[in-house]
């Protein structure tokens, strides 16, 4: 049994993209991240599980390889994969939306997309600005059931949350925000899109997203606009998960609050486009 594991796992890894195969397939502990928020994502690729009165939200489907580690850490947690009434995603790439028609299959979750990503989404990234013709970027499509606008809130059991539009990274990339209660505080949570200028992403002279620039400028101002006091993102690395989680103890500040390393992330993704915006400018010039 654990050598047929392994052969599948081999097999899964030998299909995601090089740079991925080392963490979107590693396991990484399902844990409690604060209030009804919790981790069932890999070492590589983010997945929260809102849970709620009247059924559970997933944000991500990752990788197809995904979902069954998914299910499991759900299950680790204690709640029922099957209670996913809602699947919601940062954004239109293999590694974060993937999994998505095996999991609407499974569990007859509500597909909701924001406007900009769903094209990419329903043609099983065929549409794709950057990665249409990258093959092993491609994966099942699957009928989105709500199209979202920039501002729409998903609500269930009582939990609201907000949609904000921050394109660039792709067309229709979302940072998902929503309120918690927390030791009698209310606190606000961002888990965000993605700011990041892939690499081979132009930025200058973009024929296939001729507002690639612009859409950037927006996210950015978005993003520092937001009021942030957990910080989670669509990967565990945007805000040292790694780090953070071992120190999760009972008694203990929970070290995902942390409103400060928010600010300095975005900080530091802002001057990274806007070095890759100059050196494709200086490129640019006659």
């Amino acid at each position: 049994m654990l050598r047929s594991f392994a052969l599948g796992l081999i097999g899964l890894l030998a299909a995601v993209p090089a740079h991925a195969a080392n963490e979107y397939l590693v396991p990484f502990p399902a844990h409690h991240v604060i209030a009804n928020i919790y981790y069932v994502g890999s070492k590589g690729q983010a997945n929260y599980l809102i849970t709620t009165s009247k059924g559970n939200i997933l944000i991500n489907s990752g990788l197809e390889g995904n979902v069954p580690m998914i299910k499991d850490s759900i299950a680790k947690l204690g709640f029922k994969y099957s209670d996913t009434k809602v699947l919601l995603i940062s954004h239109a790439h293999f590694d974060h939306d993937a999994g998505s028609a095996q999991v609407v299959k499974d569990t007859g979750a509500t597909y909701e997309v924001m406007d900009a990503d769903v094209p990419t989404v329903e043609s099983g990234g065929k549409l794709d600005f950057q990665y249409n013709n990258v093959p092993e970027y491609l994966y099942p499509p699957v009928k989105v059931a709500r199209v979202l606008k920039d501002g729409d809130t998903v609500s269930l059991g009582g939990t609201v949350l907000t949609a904000h539009e921050t394109p660039g990274h792709t067309r229709g990339c979302t940072t998902w925000t929503l309120k918690v209660q927390d030791g009698g505080k209310t606190l606000d949570v961002a888990i965000v899109g993605s700011p990041n200028v892939n690499p081979g992403y132009v930025l200058v002279g973009n024929k296939t997203y001729p507002q690639i620039v612009q859409d950037y400028e927006q996210t950015f101002k978005v993003l520092k606009a937001l009021p942030v006091d957990v910080f989670l993102g669509a990967h565990g690395d945007y805000y040292g998960m790694d780090a953070k989680y071992p120190k999760l103890k009972d008694g203990a500040a929970n070290p995902f609050i942390d409103p400060a390393g928010y600010k300095a992330y975005i900080t530091n993704r802002e001057a990274a486009y806007r070095k890759e915006l100059a050196r494709q400018q200086a490129a640019a010039k006659p």
